[in-house]
């Protein structure tokens, strides 16, 4: 929040008010705890505070007051502010992820300085009051003028998104895996962790003297993994495909090679692995500090895709992110600005996708674009530029409108916001586990949850029914 201006006491009227809406996320509860020394677990997220069997992940009571201080504190009388008295009574609870509108009414003055305000919490999804109180504070006695006064944000650098897919992929049966030349010690040591995680059961593709030197290198095991030898790269890639459709894998996933190599195979004519669409990369992103799994796509395959090859980039990604867990994907199509201008390829592209959409030509999520990337993820910038839509500051997947976009998106996120990163190729008959050579331990182990998950989803095997059974 930016704060311009404060108000004295003379400016100030009896039934003048201000108000905030604000989010309340995981990230908010970790942070009070951090600062408070609150470690309630009914606060913080997957864990059961009170034994129901339910994680709840509630807004701590007082940090749903400290939006009260915000409105204060910033607005109405705003910097100068101090605070007198404050009652609150609770009423219903908020929990991570909902919508809190925050509002202070000056019901009385008290010259010289005092004002006392009437102060509310509501829930924005359903109107439901979540603490109302009264406040009595002294008005700043200077006008004061900003600027800009903010202060530095706060990065929590907490994967949990990764973490919940990979919670969730654990139980089920592990997904037989061809891993094409796993002969560097990054490749192979992905693989055997998804192994040792039972994610993924690894059949490893490719040179076995490099495969040997590369579980030395990490001082890993090779015993009970069978390894299928190839002389080069072009024929490891080909020797996988021929395991996919001779039944023995459910997957592929890339090792030390170039990934066109790996994709040419995948595309042949004979025994190869197409399904009817395009296969399109995408990126299920873990960003700190957003509420939900964020995906990007298409950034690595696709160079410049046209109408036809976009609306299978959606159609793929929505698939996958029901795949994920998220029952309705909000699909956001990024364009330079959120209007439809001929002058933009991509805004008539996005708009064509949107009317798609909603005439069910592209099935199971709601899309809507053109979309900029700030009203595309950010729910006050969607209003302020008088966006109304389901998905405008909601986004869950991003479809950018190249290549370029895509991949400077992802390595932004990446690099400057400490994201995490799980590819896969969708698409084809079986998801093909596409990592960088840069990815960490946690960004590949990733990739092999998404990829069981959706196999998993195709085949209708949920981790609970097999726990189940």
């Amino acid at each position: 929040m930016k704060i311009t201006e404060n108000r004295t006491f003379d400016e100030i009227s009896v039934g003048d008010t201000a108000q905030i809406v604000r989010i309340c996320s995981e990230d908010d509860f970790y942070v009070f705890a951090s600062a408070s020394g609150n470690y309630n677990p009914m606060h913080l997220a997957r864990l059961d505070g009170d034994g129901d069997g339910v994680d709840e992940a509630l807004a701590p009571a007082i940090w749903e007051a400290s939006l009260i201080s915000a409105v204060l504190g910033n607005l109405l009388p705003g910097p100068g502010t101090l605070y007198r008295s404050q009652s609150l009574v609770f009423h219903e609870r908020a929990q991570a992820g909902d919508e809190l509108l925050t509002r202070v009414t000056v019901v009385e003055k008290r010259p010289p300085n005092r004002i006392v305000l009437e102060t509310r919490v509501e829930r924005c999804s359903d109107g439901a009051l979540v603490l109302d109180g009264e406040a009595e504070v002294k008005a700043p006695p200077k006008k004061l003028v900003f600027n800009d006064l903010e202060i530095p944000g706060l990065v929590i650098e907490r994967h949990r998104h990764f973490d919940e897919l990979i919670d969730r992929a654990e139980p089920l049966a592990p997904l037989p895996t061809a891993v094409v030349c796993p002969e560097e010690p990054r490749a192979l040591g992905g693989a055997l962790l998804g192994a040792r995680h039972t994610i993924i059961a690894p059949i490893l593709v490719g040179d076995p003297d490099k495969i040997a030197a590369a579980a030395a290198e990490i001082g890993a095991s090779l015993a009970g993994i069978e390894i299928v030898e190839a002389a080069d790269h072009v024929t490891a890639a080909h020797l996988a495909v021929d395991l996919v459709a001779g039944g023995r894998a459910a997957a592929l996933m890339k090792g030390h090679l170039h990934t066109d190599v790996l994709l040419r195979a995948a595309l042949r004519k004979e025994n190869g692995l197409r399904a009817g669409r395009r296969f399109t990369h995408v990126f299920v992103m873990d960003v700190p500090g957003v509420p939900h799994p964020l995906m990007v796509t298409d950034a690595a395959i696709n160079i410049a895709p046209d109408l036809r090859t976009k609306v299978d980039i959606v159609q793929n990604a929505i698939d996958l992110a029901i795949s994920i867990g998220i029952e309705v994907p909000k699909v956001g199509v990024l364009s330079a600005v959120e209007t439809v201008n001929p002058d933009i390829p991509s805004s008539l592209d996005a708009a064509l996708l949107s009317k798609m959409a909603e005439r069910g030509q592209i099935r199971g999520g709601m899309v809507d674009g053109p979309l900029a990337m700030d009203n595309a993820v950010d729910l006050t910038a969607a209003r302020t530029k008088g966006i109304t839509s389901q998905v405008a500051g909601r986004a869950e997947v991003l479809v950018v409108p190249n290549l370029d976009a895509g991949n400077m998106l992802a390595k932004q996120l990446a690099y400057i916001s400490h994201a995490e990163g799980a590819g896969v190729v969708m698409g084809a008959k079986v998801p093909i586990i596409l990592n960088s050579r840069s990815d960490d331990d946690k960004a590949r182990l990733a990739s092999c949850a998404v990829a069981t998950l959706h196999n998993a989803r195709l085949n209708g095997l949920f981790p609970a029914q097999r726990a189940a059974e």
